[in-house]
Order: structure tokens, then C-alpha cells, then sequence
């Protein structure tokens, strides 16, 4: 398996925006065959170097991954991230 972890700082740090932003993420459940797991959590500290938003999924292969990333609902995740996040950071490793 393939474990896909992104954490993401957003611009707008309010709960409102952090809460818009976690569902966005978690809509993709069941919209997408080739993601095995999908969780979404949000940060509890609030600490300067906290992230706001944990997304943690996984993948039976690496192929898997790469459809997932060319993947229409994705690619909308993508958008939306892109206008709201301040900062990302991820890890990819087999599982």
C-alpha cells in the first residue's frame, strides 16, 4: 500500500474557514474507486506552527496514486486548495 499525507496551513485560519475547507476534502469519499482510506483532521493546538488541516489517505500502488492525482474530483480538490492554502507540505511512502 501507499500512504499519501498532505498537512495544509490555509490563508483564512478562522474555524469557519478551516471547517469549509475540511469538509471540501472529505467529499471526495466515495467519489474516487482507486482511494482506499481517506481521513481528515483538524488541527487541536492552534500553535504558530501547527497546520490547520491533516489529510491522510491511502492507496493499494503507486499507480493508484498517480490516477488519483489526474482524477477529475481531485482536480477540483486542487483548485479549491490552491485559492485557500497558505502553505502545504506532504509525504508519500509504502505502507
Amino acid at each position: 500500500m501507499i500512504t499519501h499525507i498532505v498537512l495544509f496551513k490555509l490563508k483564512d485560519r478562522n474555524p469557519e474557514s478551516i471547517a469549509r475547507t475540511a469538509a471540501v476534502l472529505r467529499d471526495m469519499e466515495g467519489k474516487i474507486d482507486v482511494l482506499r482510506h481517506l481521513e481528515v483532521g483538524t488541527d487541536v493546538l492552534y500553535s504558530e506552527r501547527s497546520y490547520d488541516i491533516a489529510l491522510y489517505t491511502k492507496f493499494d500502488s503507486m499507480e493508484d496514486l498517480n490516477a488519483y492525482q489526474v482524477h477529475p474530483v481531485h482536480k477540483l480538490v486542487i483548485e479549491h486548495m490552491t485559492s485557500v492554502r497558505e502553505a502545504s507540505v506532504s509525504v508519500d511512502y509504502e505502507s
